[in-house]
C-alpha cells in the first residue's frame, strides 16, 4: 500500500509578492526551496494563515538569498502582501519507507531568514 506523508514545508513564510498577470505558480527563494527538499515544478498546497485559504500550485525558483515568496496568476488573488503562508509537499511511498522517513520541516522569520530547521513536530498536549 502506498502512503502519503508530508515531505516539506516552509512554515510561515512571508508573502513578498503577488503577480495577478505572472505565469501562475508561487516563486520561492532557490535556498529555501532546496532546504525544505522541494524541486522547481513541484506541487505544493499553500495554508493562508491570515485568510484561511487553501490552495494548490507550483514551484518556480526565485534568486537565491532574496526571501522571495511570490504568489502568481490565480494564486495571487488568495493572498495579500504580508500574509504568513505554510508551503507544504507531500510524497507518496510504501509502509516500509514510511517508517524510517522524516520530512524537511524549516521555520521562517516575518523576513523569511531560516529560523530553524527540524524533521519533527512536538506532540500537541492540552
Amino acid at each position: 500500500m502506498q502512503i502519503t506523508l508530508l515531505k516539506g514545508k516552509l512554515h510561515m513564510a512571508t508573502v513578498t509578492q503577488a503577480e495577478l498577470w505572472y505565469d501562475g505558480s508561487c516563486a520561492i527563494d532557490e535556498e529555501l526551496v532546496k532546504l525544505a527538499g522541494l524541486r522547481e515544478f513541484e506541487k505544493i498546497e499553500i495554508y493562508n494563515v491570515d485568510n484561511g485559504e487553501r490552495f494548490a500550485t507550483y514551484v518556480i525558483l526565485a534568486e537565491a538569498g532574496s526571501g522571495t515568496i511570490s504568489m502568481n496568476g490565480a494564486a495571487a488573488r488568495k493572498v495579500q502582501v504580508g500574509d504568513r503562508v505554510i508551503i507544504a509537499a507531500y510524497g507518496q511511498m510504501s509502509e516500509a519507507e514510511a517508517t524510517t522517513f522524516k520530512p524537511k520541516l524549516v521555520y521562517l522569520t516575518k523576513g523569511n531568514q531560516v529560523e530553524r530547521t527540524t524533521n519533527t513536530i512536538p506532540m500537541q498536549k492540552d
